[in-house]
């Protein structure tokens, strides 16, 4: 029972981190709509793959951190810092109301997917943080089976995602876009008010 509940937790955490508009999703949708949803589906699983590799060194760090809980006020204190640093990026980034279209690139759309998942620099900090968060919870168990069956859901999770873009491209183009052009607003926002909820955690221990 505890393997189905680490898949679960895997791919809800995998689930939500890619649902929000970006490069990759973005990229997998105007595949299946600009070349076919068979390519857009090839360019997602791609996406996914990488996710195993993401997550499963992510909760490696993140049993190390549990055994070492002398780390974890460290890194809360640094936590802290870096939110509030990409949420001033992140605004920067709005302000400069520029867009970057993602290109679609034509030949093995597995490979591109692969490739372009691999550049997502947020990916294992993501990873890392909920991970270690649901661990001193008590929600995760970070041994070996464990971590493995996570890191299945985590790839199921991703990959449902792509699909869903691209299987639904047609009717999420239009509604996509005003997320889309105010990406960086959210995702600033967002990162403020975790910076903001971690400090006043901080300061309440």
């Amino acid at each position: 029972m505890n393997y189905f509940v680490h898949i679960l937790l895997g791919y809800a955490m995998a689930f939500v981190g890619v649902l929000p508009p970006g490069m990759l999703n973005m990229t997998a949708m105007k595949t299946g709509i600009s070349v076919n949803k068979k390519a857009g589906l090839l360019f997602g699983l791609g996406a996914a793959l990488i996710v195993v590799p993401q997550s499963f060194i992510a909760l490696y760090f993140a049993g190390f951190f549990a055994r070492h809980p002398e780390v974890i006020e460290n890194l809360s204190i640094a936590g802290v810092v870096v939110l509030f640093l990409l949420s001033f990026f992140f605004l920067w980034q709005a302000r400069r109301k520029t867009t970057r279209e993602s290109k679609i690139k034509r030949g093995n759309y597995l490979l591109i997917g692969m490739v372009m998942s691999s550049l997502n620099m947020l990916a294992i900090p993501y990873y890392l943080v909920y991970s270690t968060i649901l661990e001193g919870k008590g929600y995760l168990i970070l041994d070996k089976w464990h971590i493995v069956f996570f890191v299945i859901g985590a790839f199921l999770g991703a990959f449902s995602i792509f699909a869903l873009y691209v299987l639904l491209s047609g009717i999420l183009v239009s509604r996509v876009r005003f997320i889309a052009k105010n990406i960086n607003y959210i995702l600033g926002f967002l990162f403020l008010t975790l910076g903001i909820l971690l400090l006043i955690d901080l300061i309440n221990k």
